[in-house]
Formats: C-alpha cells, structure tokens, sequence
C-alpha cells in the first residue's frame, strides 16, 4: 500500500509549481505564487492616481477609486454528467489565475437541464491585491490582443455602480494553457470591482490602465 500511494507523488515535478503549491494551501483560495511582480499596481501609485486626481478634482488620496478585486467565474453545467469535466475546468482557472478556484454549487435545481440543487456546476475565484493586478496585465497584454479578430471590448459592461463585467469565450487565450493538453474550449466572465463612484469614474480608471476599450 506504500508503494501505491507514492506513485502519484513521483508525477508532481512534472507539474506547473503553482499547482502543486495550490493543492497542499490549506485555504479554498489560497494565492499561489507565480513570482510575477505586480507592474500595474506601480503604475496605478506613480501615473494613474495622480492623472484621476488632476481629471476628476479629487481632494485626498482616498477619493482616487482604485480596483478591489476581480472575480472570474467559469460555468460548466456538463460536470453534472462527468465529474472529470469539472476538475478540467478547475485545472485551467488555477492556471489562468495563480490561485484555486472554489466549486460553485447549484442553489436550486433545474430539471430541463437535469441539475439538482447542491450539484456542482462550474468554480469561481477572488483575486486581490499584486495577483489582481498581475492577472489584469496578462489580461490587457497578451490574453485579449490574442482574440480572434480582436477589435477592442464594449464601453458597456458597467452596471452603473462602477464596476465593469465582460465575458471571455476561449480560455486558450490565455498563455497558461497549451491547446493540446485540454479538453474543450470553456468561456469564462470576468468581473472587476472597483471603489469607483460612478461608470464614468470607474471606466477612466480602467482606460488609464490602457484597457482596450472599442472607439
């Protein structure tokens, strides 16, 4: 029996480091370490902050809205069917964010789609601090100009409290995942959060950090 249980250790090495580091987190969302210096929240002290408060007449540090948080959220209603989907799914967003993804649960059920309450159907992660603004540059440098026919995102993702939700269809955007090691092409959204006080606000923040908006 020791012998069976050492086998799947021998197999980490070969995986990426910030997987390995993810599973032994005690914590659901444990960061895990990508040694990526966070180079957005250095602007955002240096250029964006002071350009918001010449832009907008902001009397202290504090009235500067800034970003909070970004959640990603990955649905993957098919896991009901195979479990295996759902680790898949997991897999590439803890590759894609650096960190482990919680399983998101069914809060009721739907028979057309054959869900019960309490089923897994997709995973979800919080992302704060130099590993938002880490994933925000990966995202604005190289995941979106690789878009298919990318021609900037819509100006009207904002819900009208200052924060900003867009949808990703392919997650081979992203250069954390190899194309031939997945199993299908899965979409995800993506949901910034911000201190802003309106979408005008909360959109010159995104803008100054060259978030490619269309027009």
């Amino acid at each position: 029996m020791a012998e069976e249980k050492q086998k799947p250790a021998k197999k980490k090495p070969a995986q990426p480091a910030r997987t390995d580091k993810a599973k032994a987190a005690p914590a659901e969302q444990q960061p895990v370490d990508s040694g990526a210096p966070a180079r957005l929240k250095e602007l955002y002290k240096k250029d964006v902050a002071p350009a918001l408060t010449q832009q907008f007449g902001y009397k202290t540090p504090m009235q500067v809205p800034r970003i909070s948080k970004i959640t990603l959220n990955m649905g993957v209603g098919e896991a009901t069917a195979d479990k295996k989907i759902l680790d898949n799914a997991v897999g590439d967003m803890t590759k894609i964010s650096g960190q482990k993804p919680v399983i998101t649960k069914a809060r009721k059920a739907i028979a057309g789609f054959k869900i019960r309450e309490g089923y897994p159907i997709g995973c979800t992660v919080t992302l704060r601090h130099e590993r938002m603004y880490e994933f925000l540059d990966r995202l604005i440098s190289i995941a979106l100009p690789r878009v298919r026919d990318f021609r900037g995102v819509s100006g009207r993702g904002f819900d009208g409290r200052g924060n900003y939700n867009m949808g990703v269809k392919e997650q081979i955007i992203f250069p954390e995942i190899e194309y031939d090691k997945i199993d299908a092409i899965r979409g995800m959204n993506i949901s910034i959060t911000t201190t802003a006080k309106s979408d005008a606000e909360a959109k010159a923040l995104l803008a100054a950090f060259k978030f490619p908006f269309r027009g």
